[in-house]
């Protein structure tokens, strides 16, 4: 099955809604030189440039994605931001599940499986985060981990839910560390997610799921990544602050796919 690579760039906490309006107006340019429909390339800015990125991005191609969102529709939850905000603010995806949402703020399996719920049911498209720290690599936990985030962060989702979420896999070692997997790494852990997702939801799920690397992604590693074939795309991250070096990101990966 073909899927539609996804090459997705999460800015976490950098750029000022006047730096994220000229980012959007450049991306927007290049983004259209590209063959329509063969990529979904997407930008996650901090929340207060959410309508910014939106409306720049309008008629260019380019979607926009939140960096999380809070399970409850609403209430007495301050700093919090609901899926229906996020939703109307004009984004289409969310990011769900991050390491540092995990590490930093104690998101949880099951915080993530309400998030993901939260998403779906407002018609966002979540980017699901899943991966294993340093420590659990080396203890050989890496399958034992990613079942359990699997396993916990989908529970209660259908089979066509899972098939049109996007996971990303991100390897916690690997991220703002100038390390990344290898190639055979990065092939095996995107591996046994599909095969879990065929276990567990369907052949026909897993064969649909698109499953991104993140993990210091830059223009030099990208292409060996997204030619594997079980990779379909990347989420990005210090990389993706200046758009030239996100393009090139972009146009890496599209270069490598198999065809």
């Amino acid at each position: 099955m073909t899927r539609v690579p996804v090459l997705a760039a999460n800015w976490k906490m950098f750029k000022t809604t006047h730096e994220t309006l000229a980012y959007m107006r450049e991306l927007g340019v290049l983004v259209k030189t590209l063959d329509g429909g063969e990529v979904e390339v997407v930008v996650a800015p901090p929340f207060p440039s959410l309508v910014t990125a939106a409306e720049a991005a309008r008629n260019t191609g380019v979607g926009v994605a939140a960096q999380n969102v809070y399970f409850e529709r609403e209430g007495a939850f301050t700093g919090e931001v609901s899926a229906a905000m996020i939703k109307e603010a004009g984004a289409g995806y969310v990011i769900v599940g991050h390491s540092e949402r995990r590490r930093l703020f104690g998101d949880t399996d099951q915080a993530v499986s309400r998030k993901l719920r939260a998403a779906i049911s407002a018609e966002l498209v979540p980017i699901a985060c899943i991966g294993e720290t340093l420590e659990e690599r080396e203890a050989g936990k890496t399958d034992d981990v990613l079942d359990r985030q699997i396993r916990d962060g989908f529970a209660g989702l259908a089979p066509a839910e899972v098939a049109a979420l996007i996971v990303a896999y991100e390897p916690v070692w690997a991220i703002g560390t100038g390390k990344n997997a290898t190639p055979a790494e990065a092939a095996d852990a995107h591996h046994h997610i599909r095969t879990r997702l065929g276990e567990w939801f369907g052949r026909e799920t897993a064969d649909q799921c698109r499953i991104l690397y993140g993990g210091s992604v830059k223009p030099d590693n990208v292409a060996a990544l997204t030619a594997l074939p079980d990779v379909d795309g990347a989420l990005v991250g210090g990389a993706s602050l200046d758009v030239a070096s996100f393009f090139k990101i972009v146009t890496g990966g599209l270069a490598a796919r198999p065809k």
